[in-house]
């Protein structure tokens, strides 16, 4: 998201040329799936956490500029607010110790970063939503300066032509309204990408969307928002309604949002790049002068810009990405459903989790999917994300049951699988996948001990605000040590 783009005003005629660019590209991207070479011998994976800033006292830090100067280092770029920023992990195998090299390589460099954050007054913590936000800390002045943000700020309500109304279920249900895009921002996550080939890409896509909602539920880490208890995974009902360009009526019309789970399985990747031309009009409607198709007839590679542009401003829970690397085409999966945190190495399990099981569900036999309604696999996904570990979620075969006895049952043993697949050894799977076991059996993830933490100080004495920053600052604490968050302490 964090992409460069330059300040402009768009015309009619901007959106026209925009339109037929896109169209463009889209025909090439068809002839190039049918005559290209694509980039999958060796399929590398990639993985970006997002960061929050907080202060001494644990209340959000608005210096993601000072931060990035005092980091120095092109890994770590801006976010949509300015509390935020996001660390961009160099792509490898999963075979040979990737994993393991994966988790040392992002501690050491979090570690770095965390004393240079210090020497400006910050700290980072990585976290679904940060508890202790307010909405005064979430206006058009907690955006930050990459012009790209405006831009879509302003088109967002361009587009709606009203201010935003979020509104959210749970225990204590919470309604405000907004006038930019900020709380967006309150949003932090960790994105797993992997590289497949184009032929494979609708199995491993389909895969990723039958499991997003236990994936989503053994991992939730976001249950607090403007001191309110919502969903176990607040992130997921949040960026959907903060990026709402519909205003009700268009709503009730049926017209999609542009964060979107979807509304069937696929053949081809193709599917899902055609449907956000055709469902979708553009945010940024900037063309470059390059002809994708002059540079295919020409021996060029097309970096298909326009449709990669646009493709990045429709935020599909699952979402495609095509690129160009070293002069070669790839596609790849990009999965956008986990929070950030607790830890790194509750990261890499939950990474470990989703790799071997994609790989198992996508090559294995009679696909998942084909034995499960779509509107079954959304209707996991909203469930997950609001109930948590606990979430009574619907499996082939087995009906429902709750998440932590799914993965128990049935899925674990599948991720195995599919990290033996990818070349992971034993210990290593053991290790990360270890963690997801004793979460289940334990039903602790970083939602639960959340939760569990700011109870137990409301019932010592503490107000809720109190209580949230009190637990925040325990919990970075522990985030440090690396320790798995089911081994957390229950602390009063």
């Amino acid at each position: 998201m964090g992409e460069k783009v330059q300040q402009h005003v768009f015309t009619r005629a901007d959106r026209a040329l925009y339109r037929e660019k896109v169209r463009r590209c889209l025909d090439v991207f068809a002839l190039m799936l049918g005559e290209s070479q694509f980039d999958f011998e060796r399929p590398l994976t990639g993985l970006e956490i997002e960061l929050n800033l907080v202060d001494e006292q644990g209340h959000p830090s608005m210096r993601n500029a000072e931060v990035l100067a005092a980091i120095a280092d092109p890994a770590f770029v801006t976010e949509l607010g300015q509390f935020n920023i996001e660390i961009n992990i160099p792509p490898r195998e999963l075979a040979k110790g990737g994993l393991t090299a994966y988790e040392q390589q992002i501690r050491a460099s979090l570690n770095a970063a965390e004393d240079k954050a210090q020497t400006v007054g910050a700290h980072t913590t990585m976290i679904g939503i940060l508890p202790t936000l307010r909405p005064e800390h979430l206006t058009g002045a907690a955006l930050s300066a990459n012009p790209r943000y405006a831009l879509i700020n302003e088109q967002v309500f361009a587009a709606r032509g009203e201010d935003l109304r979020i509104s959210i279920d749970g225990p204590d249900p919470l309604t405000v309204t907004a006038d930019t895009i900020a709380p967006e921002a309150a949003c932090t996550s960790a994105q797993l990408h992997l590289q497949v080939s184009p032929a494979q890409f609708g199995a491993y896509w389909n895969a990723a969307q039958a499991i997003a909602g236990v994936q989503l539920a053994i991992a939730a880490n976001s249950p607090f928002l403007f001191g309110h208890e919502l969903w176990h995974e607040t992130r997921i009902p949040l960026f959907k309604q903060a990026t709402d360009t519909r205003p009700e009526e268009i709503k009730t019309q049926g017209v999609r949002p542009r964060v979107w789970f979807g509304e069937r399985w696929i053949t081809s990747v193709f599917d899902l790049f055609e449907e956000n031309v055709r469902y979708f009009p553009a945010l940024l409607p900037i063309s470059t002068e390059d002809d994708p198709a002059d540079q295919l007839a020409g021996g060029e590679v097309p970096e298909l810009t326009e449709l990669r542009l646009h493709n990045g401003t429709i935020y599909r829970w699952n979402r495609p990405v095509y690129d160009v690397s070293d002069g070669m085409p790839h596609v790849r999966v990009e999965n956008r459903v986990l929070p950030a945190g607790p830890t790194v190495v509750d990261i890499m399990a939950n990474a470990a989790f989703w790799f071997g099981l994609v790989r198992t569900l996508a090559e294995g036999g009679l696909p998942v999917w084909s034995r499960m309604p779509f509107k079954q696999a959304d209707e996991n996904f909203y469930t997950g994300a609001r109930q948590g570990i606990g979430a009574h979620l619907f499996w082939p075969d087995l009906g429902y049951l709750t998440a932590y006895e799914l993965v128990l049952r049935r899925l674990l043993p599948l991720a195995h699988q599919g990290l033996e697949s990818w070349g992971v050894e034993a210990r290593e799977r053991d290790r990360l996948l270890g963690i997801i076991e004793q979460r289940c059996l334990l039903r602790r993830n970083g939602a639960t001990w959340q939760i569990d933490t700011v109870h137990r100080l409301e019932r010592g004495g503490l107000e809720r605000p109190e209580a949230l920053r009190e637990m925040l600052l325990r919990y970075m604490a522990h985030m440090h040590q690396n320790i798995p968050v089911h081994e957390w302490p229950r602390e009063d």
